[in-house]
């Protein structure tokens, strides 16, 4: 698997929920990013998800992981070697 780049796109569905989660961890994990700012492309995904992981609380943490495998392929889709 490839780490993602600025260029690949998240999938569609869900960013609401990832929206709502920045929301409300801006001003405890995020302070540094502008009021504006929305995540879009998996890198800047993957790092929001970071930071709020390792600053915000448990509940945060559980969140982010939902979002994480919101992004990732799943587990039970057939493999390219399959």
């Amino acid at each position: 698997m490839t780490e993602p780049t600025d260029r690949d796109e998240p999938p569609t569905e869900g960013l609401s929920a990832l929206d709502r989660l920045v929301d409300e961890y801006r001003s405890r994990c995020l302070w540094f990013l502008r009021p504006d700012f929305y995540p879009r492309t998996a890198a800047e995904i993957l790092s929001v998800l970071h930071e709020i992981e390792a600053h915000g609380d448990v509940r945060a943490f559980q969140r982010a992981a939902d979002i994480r495998r919101w992004l990732s392929p799943s587990s039970s889709e057939s493999s390219a070697a399959s």
